[in-house]
């Protein structure tokens, strides 16, 4: 071994616990930025969650201690007809609230994505109703507009339709709750209107020169180009609809009525915890929802590869 290399060895040699020490350090300063995260994470998410997993196989009221009983609240659980009734007013809100609103948001984003005046100002008129429409005095002045005899039955009347109130009719209800989800379509707007902006002008102009109509680019340029946006909106928003509790509540004053048409699946929740007081049921139904979503968003994920398309793969 030569002088030199043998001066370059030991240099390298000496660096190293320092490069090492350092490292660790930094290590550590990470570990301390993180920790305020990581402490809330632990005692506000963690600990809940398998706090609850705990009572949902107990028999739990509150204000005693909770009491062991295995799987028994799973078994009344799937035996409850108002709890499968509210699984079926939820996944028809979702099955229906989720597609409607999402095309809407797609085709308001493309007319604000053409150029021309005001443009900012719609933007933000469209965007608006999301900032608020999860807030109790939206819900309530959308039962008031709702009821029988209220804004939107007068306004029918002057074309002779007579629905009556939508909040008492077990038929219109449910097209009352995707209307108001419909109404908010701002944030998935938005989104949509962010990756159109990315979709470059030049497929436009291929398909232009190949005599493309506009129903033919949308559906083999714009939707394809879009497949990542579409599928990340149509997973927040899907978890979204089965987490509606706010509206159902003020809506249905609690009841979920009329005869269950708006018993949702979280307001079902909340009616077994907090007015029957039965915490280890709830507590059931809610892994039961941590379940349902987590292997719809699993679905989600394994279908994606068949209809998702992102820039660059072949």
């Amino acid at each position: 071994m030569t002088t030199d290399t043998r001066l370059g060895a030991a240099a390298d040699t000496g660096k190293r616990p320092h490069q090492g020490s350092r490292t660790r350090a930094e290590a550590r300063a990470g570990y301390v930025f993180l920790l305020p995260w990581l402490v809330g994470f632990f005692v506000l998410t963690v600990g809940p969650m398998l706090a609850s997993l705990y009572l949902s196989f107990t028999d739990y009221d509150l204000f005693g201690a909770p009491e062991f009983i295995g799987a028994d609240n799973y078994k009344d659980l799937f035996a409850d007809p108002r709890f499968r009734k509210s699984a079926q007013v939820t996944g028809l809100y979702v099955v229906l609230g989720v597609p409607i609103k999402l095309a809407a948001a797609l085709g308001v984003a493309m007319l604000l994505n053409a150029k021309r005046k005001g443009l900012g100002f719609y933007r933000s008129a469209f965007y608006a109703p999301s900032l608020v429409a999860a807030s109790v005095s939206i819900a309530i002045v959308w039962r008031a507009m709702f009821i029988d005899d209220g804004a939107v039955d007068r306004a029918l009347q002057v074309f002779g339709i007579h629905l009556g109130g939508w909040v008492g009719n077990t038929s219109m209800i449910m097209p009352m709750f995707i209307l108001l989800a419909v109404w908010a379509f701002g944030a998935p707007m938005v989104i949509f209107l962010a990756g159109l902006k990315q979709v470059p002008g030049e497929l436009y102009e291929a398909a232009d020169m190949d005599g493309a109509g506009r129903w033919r680019k949308f559906v083999n340029i714009t939707l394809p180009m879009l497949s990542p946006v579409i599928f990340f909106n149509l997973l927040m928003d899907t978890i979204g609809s089965f987490q509606v509790f706010g509206s159902a509540f003020i809506i249905s004053s609690g009841t979920g009525g009329p005869a269950d048409a708006s018993l949702f699946y979280t307001l079902y929740l909340y009616i077994k915890g907090f007015s029957e007081f039965r915490m280890g049921y709830a507590s059931a139904m809610a892994w039961v929802l941590v379940v349902v979503v987590g292997l719809l968003t699993l679905v989600f994920f394994r279908t994606s590869k068949f209809w998702v398309h992102y820039a660059g793969e072949e």
